[in-house]
């Protein structure tokens, strides 16, 4: 269970963590926050969509169309996509406003990471001999802030994009046993719209450097094939489980084995 604690000399001095070796902790999310700044590298490995909070779009990564389900870690918790997000590599540390609008670099103390008695040279301090962010802690903290900064131009970029009217629902369907379904909640660049900006409205646009984000999110849409071969490839290796559990104990009777999920990624 999530548990985001402030770093603090006071409750970490000696306290150690460790870095993430999977991305089974991801294995939940169908979606991930993403900023305009990795969206050309992101699209090019996975697809790129809007969701909208509160009135306001954002990007995300989609990684499943399941809610609860991340197809893009694998059973072992390998990320299985050419890019990881970024929200996903400064784990398990996070920011987080203070009432006082400063902000706090926090850690998941729910994480597994997170040592309080740690054994001798096990793991990373928080702290320094001279009780200042060990060096590791601190390039994750310049990571973090530039994320945060790079989000709020991207939420300024989709400020704009939705006042030009070029965000619209994505008609994405799901096929299931229960037959197809469509998938609510996730929108995509009207191109027809966008050709048909005045200039003086699309230059607009390219000053507040919108199109980079425009552009990758359309080339993206081309990778929502790969989530329906990336659902097969996990039932392949869910079917294969089974298989040698059945080998080793034989079909099971009035014992149930749980494999559990889909997996994870990074």
């Amino acid at each position: 269970m999530t548990n985001l604690q402030p770093v603090t000399l006071s409750r970490h001095r000696d306290w150690r963590w460790r870095r993430y070796s999977d991305y089974q902790f991801a294995q939940a999310d169908a979606l991930a926050p993403l900023v305009a700044q990795e969206l050309p590298k992101a699209a090019i490995s996975l697809p790129i969509a809007f969701t909208a909070q509160d009135g306001r779009y954002f990007p995300v990564a989609v990684l499943s169309l399941q809610p609860g389900n991340n197809l893009f870690v694998g059973p072992d918790g390998r990320w299985l996509g050419g890019y990881v997000p970024a929200v996903y590599r400064s784990y398990p540390f996070a920011l987080a406003n203070a009432e006082e609008g400063q902000q706090l670099l926090c850690v998941d103390e729910g994480s597994g990471l997170v040592l309080e008695q740690p054994e001798p040279g096990e793991g990373e301090p928080f702290f320094d001999a001279y009780e200042q962010p060990a060096e590791p802690v601190r390039t994750v903290l310049e990571f973090l802030r530039q994320v945060a900064t790079n989000r709020m131009q991207t939420n300024a970029i989709c400020e704009r994009l939705a006042a030009s009217e070029l965000i619209q629902p994505w008609p994405l369907k799901l096929q299931s046993a229960d037959g197809e379904r469509p998938v609510e909640g996730l929108y995509r660049v009207d191109e027809a719209r966008l050709n048909q900006l005045p200039s003086d409205a699309f230059e607009a646009l390219r000053q507040a450097g919108a199109l980079p984000l425009v552009y990758s999110q359309l080339l993206s849409m081309q990778q929502i094939a790969l989530l329906g071969r990336l659902a097969e490839a996990h039932s392949r290796s869910q079917q294969r489980a089974t298989q040698n559990a059945n080998e080793l104990f034989g079909e099971p009777d009035t014992l149930s084995f749980d494999w559990g999920g889909d997996g994870p990624s990074a």
